[in-house]
């Protein structure tokens, strides 16, 4: 037992003075590195992944924001943004260019460009497709000698226990088509696909709800010859069903033909919605076995952008590598004013993309998450998510520590405003706040919001509860949108007195008076005397009483007003905006496109939610607005619609039935070793642009992960003192043991 106990003890040591060996050795990576040997030293970005692997990386179905970092990057839309200019500039990607539609009236008689809207019957786009675009290499490509393809059709037995892309030993590719974006626009319209962008799209394609009807009734027809037994439904090959809506006029060339005039429908198009999908990868993701063994479109993309997946362990990891077939697009050479002074431009005509794997790791706790960034083992801590940088900064600004921390480290903080806006909305059925049925309630219920509008120190709500990581909003379009003013141009006059360029809300005085001509002086009706009390329903559930409630009730009370906070849970809340019977609430918007179209139909008095059950939630309606907006809606960016776009927005600063709120912000954090990193909402395939420095990487991370040795000495001295005892007591023991027998010897003799 002791001779067990004492070789316990001398192994401890062995391990001990190995680590002190390997510590003296001038290892590469930190002993506590997550990742193997010499990756930190790789071409490669890592960054992190929350709670769960994305649900849908098949274009016709990702609408998540933790999807987008993956599919904006595998696949290439006929569009795209580009990266560093603002406003928001449409760009071509797959396409040759951004091309304008030709108007066509009933007749089918081309029209002038210039002609009146309401005479267009449909505008077509024939857009040409770059040659010499290649899909990355797949299985469902891959062809024998004969021309046959290799893994299709293709039974259970003979999938076997593959279940993963690489797993197959062939691949192929072929060239880019049209067709290809014709069999994407056909898979939003199947009813196996159910993809949450067909309705709208719907509504604007020529034959598209027709198209997608005529499906439905090919699948159920299908769905009743299933033999007995079958699980899997036979694939339902689009190639065989088309419309006029979509077409390809030939190998390069795709015409879409869209109702009536809808300058918007381009932004659809740089969406991975239209994305194009081969007719291979469909057929070869449908055969029996591919869904049970995780197969799938939504889990192994197929596509023609800068990366392609390599790996995708659920809920573990994947990682996407450089697509050997991409073609290379040259990195921007202009941007907006401050960009060269932040090196943005360095890289201006270089290839890109610069990395040459993406590796998303899970990290289900936000704690650990940090942690490992501070460390250096995340290059930025999420890809998808804008809130890091910002909570960063706010971290910083209430800990000097923080602070500290991430300047020793040069972490970088980029923020930019978000094209999201968050409003405070008058209900104008409402009789008091809202349009009033007479011309003098009117005028009366006008200057009551515009009171309020000014005693509401939205300045103050952003430092408080946004920790000043918004803009206060001065209209209805956010920044880095055509139609947004910079100040002092874009200053709400009704709000805010300019002094010196610079926007100074207007005094309570002035909030007073405007009360008074209201009829409320010191905030009691002049006739009544009774006091005002308004109405706000609050979606923060049933209790009616927060830090931000509480403040909004003192920003009435300044004018004397009372406030009522009506608390209820959001599904109360969607059902009472639904009804009309809210007086005031708080409500935001997040864009679907950079157009002041996405913007300014919330206030259009089409969209009335009560009425029209749209979006415009205050349900206001101004008959000039209206016109400017259905005028506006279908003029190309320019000068002409920006000014139709500045009438708009007087008229409802006039009219108040916002208080125009705040625009978020947004930011990223990035370690130094990062360039090219520039934050934003709307331009998606980020990472083809990220450039990073391994070296200064690996260097950092040694820097910063130095192991601590000094505990090793001390359990040496104590193992020791562990070890003198009991080695002396075996000693001890196998002298008296040696003696014994010694004794014993002697006896016999």
């Amino acid at each position: 037992m002791m001779r067990r106990k004492l070789s316990r003890l001398v192994a401890i040591g062995s391990v001990t003075a190995t680590l002190l060996v390997v510590s003296g050795c001038g290892q590469q990576d930190p002993v506590n590195s997550p990742y193997e040997a010499g990756a930190l030293s790789e071409n490669a970005l890592y960054t992190a992944f929350t709670q769960r692997s994305p649900k849908y990386l098949d274009p016709a179905r990702s609408y998540s924001t933790d999807e987008t970092p993956y599919t904006y990057n595998i696949y290439e839309p006929l569009y795209g943004y580009h990266y560093l200019k603002r406003p928001y500039e449409l760009i071509p990607r797959a396409a040759e260019a951004v091309v304008e539609p030709v108007y066509l009236d009933a007749d089918g008689n081309v029209l002038d460009p210039e002609t009146d809207p309401e005479k267009i019957a449909h505008s077509v786009y024939e857009i040409s497709i770059k040659p010499g675009i290649f899909f990355q290499p797949h299985p469902a490509f891959a062809r024998q000698p004969d021309g046959s393809y290799t893994y299709f059709p293709m039974t259970r037995e003979q999938l076997g226990q593959r279940f993963s892309i690489p797993e197959f030993e062939q691949t192929g590719t072929r060239e880019l088509t049209a067709h290809d974006y014709v069999y994407a626009f056909r898979r939003l319209a199947s009813p196996r696909i159910a993809s949450p962008i067909y309705s709208t799209l719907a509504q604007h394609v020529q034959g598209f709800a027709e198209y997608g009807q005529q499906l439905r009734e090919v699948d159920e027809a299908l769905r009743e010859n299933i033999p007995a037994g079958q699980k899997e439904l036979p694939w339902l090959d689009l190639r065989e069903y088309a419309f006029d809506g979509v077409t390809a006029l030939d190998d390069h060339t795709l015409r879409i033909k869209v109702k009536g005039n809808y300058p918007q429908f381009r932004y659809w198009l740089a969406m991975t919605f239209t994305a194009p999908v081969p007719w291979e990868a469909d057929r070869f993701y449908s055969q029996p076995g591919m869904e049970d063994h995780n197969l799938s479109l939504n889990t192994w993309p197929v596509g023609t952008g800068p990366y392609m997946m390599v790996e995708s362990l659920q809920n573990r990891r994947h990682i996407l590598q450089r697509n050997p077939n991409f073609r290379g697009e040259p990195y921007p050479c202009e941007g907006e004013p401050g960009d060269r002074e932040e090196g943005l431009l360095d890289d201006c005509g270089k290839m890109t993309p610069f990395i040459d794997r993406l590796v998303f790791n899970i990290e289900k706790e936000s704690i650990p998450l940090q942690g490992k960034f501070m460390q250096g083992y995340y290059d930025l801590p999420q890809a998808d998510r804008g809130d890091w940088g910002v909570a960063m900064l706010v971290a910083a600004g209430d800990s000097t520590e923080k602070a500290a921390l991430y300047a020793e480290h040069e972490i970088q903080l980029p923020t930019t405003v978000e094209a999201t806006i968050y409003y405070f909305g008058f209900n104008w059925l409402d009789p008091v706040v809202g349009h009033g049925d007479t011309p003098e309630q009117q005028e009366k219920n006008r200057k009551l919001r515009q009171a309020l509008s000014i005693a509401f120190n939205w300045e103050e709500y952003v430092a408080i509860f946004q920790d000043s990581q918004a803009q206060v909003a001065y209209g209805p379009v956010p920044p880095g949108i055509l139609g947004y003013q910079e100040p002092p141009e874009g200053i709400n006059r009704v709000v805010y007195d300019v002094v010196d360029g610079m926007a100074v809300r207007k005094s309570l005085d002035d909030a007073r008076r405007l009360l008074a001509e209201a009829g409320y002086p010191n905030g009691r009706h002049e006739e009544t005397g009774e006091p005002l009390v308004l109405y706000f329903d609050s979606a923060a559930g049933a209790g009616g009483s927060s830090p931000a409630l509480d403040w909004m009730r003192r920003q009435f009370g300044h004018l004397g007003v009372q406030l009522d906070i009506r608390a209820t849970d959001y599904n109360r809340f969607q059902e009472k905006m639904r009804n009309g019977a809210t007086q005031m609430f708080m409500w935001g918007w997040v864009a679907d496109y950079p157009d002041a179209e996405n913007f300014l139909f919330l206030l259009f008095g089409q969209q009335a939610k009560v009425q029209r059950g749209g979006e415009n939630a205050s349900n206001y309606v101004n008959p000039r607005y209206d016109e400017l907006f259905l005028k506006m809606r279908d003029m190309p960016d320019g000068p002409a619609k920006a000014a139709i776009i500045d009438e708009m927005i007087s008229i409802v600063q006039q009219d108040a039935p916002w208080m125009f709120g705040m625009f978020p912000k947004s930011g990223g954090a990035y370690q130094q070793w990062v360039s090219n990193a520039k934050p934003t909402q709307m331009v998606r395939n980020t990472l083809q642009y990220i450039r990073i420095d391994p070296a200064l990487r690996a260097q950092k991370i040694r820097e910063w992960n130095q192991p601590v040795w000094w505990p090793v000495p001390v359990l040496l001295i104590v193992l020791g003192l562990l070890v003198w005892p009991a080695w002396r007591a075996v000693r001890r023991q196998r002298y008296r043991t040696a003696v014994s027998q010694d004794d014993q010897r002697r006896g016999r003799s």
